[in-house]
């Protein structure tokens, strides 16, 4: 299972009209880690990764997020691209993992773990103090 979509950070979460909004802030610095997640479990393309975290309750990512993230992914080495014919319409661009891609994924993994046991260490105290 995806480590980061694991992110029960729902405590931090603000509820609204019955579902969830994880804060944009909180979502930047995770979602790289994420979306080379969902890249490393098969190729795919930029809607199909938007979709997929939608499908993980991160919500509406829109695109103006996720290109320039995957471009910045390209640039610095951690994914393979590859244009496919699409039986929609024009060519998509796939994605997938390089070994640098995996090795930051790995990092991404280690120190998110980090971070999430000193976040409910923090908040297991805060509820034995209620």
């Amino acid at each position: 299972m995806l480590l980061c979509i694991t992110i029960y950070l729902t405590i931090l979460q603000n509820k609204i009209g019955g579902g969830y909004l994880i804060p944009s802030q909180m979502l930047k610095g995770t979602l790289e880690g994420c979306v080379l997640a969902i890249i490393g479990r098969s190729e795919t393309y930029g809607y199909e990764i938007a979709d997929k975290l939608g499908g993980y309750g991160f919500g509406m990512i829109a695109e103006g997020t996720i290109y320039p993230l995957l471009l910045r992914l390209e640039k610095n080495g951690l994914v393979h691209t590859e244009y496919r014919a699409s039986e929609l319409g024009p060519k998509r661009k796939y994605y997938s993992l390089s070994n640098a891609g995996r090795a930051e994924l790995r990092r991404f993994v280690e120190s998110y773990r980090e971070l999430e046991s000193a976040v409910n260490r923090l908040f297991k105290e805060e509820m034995n103090n209620e």
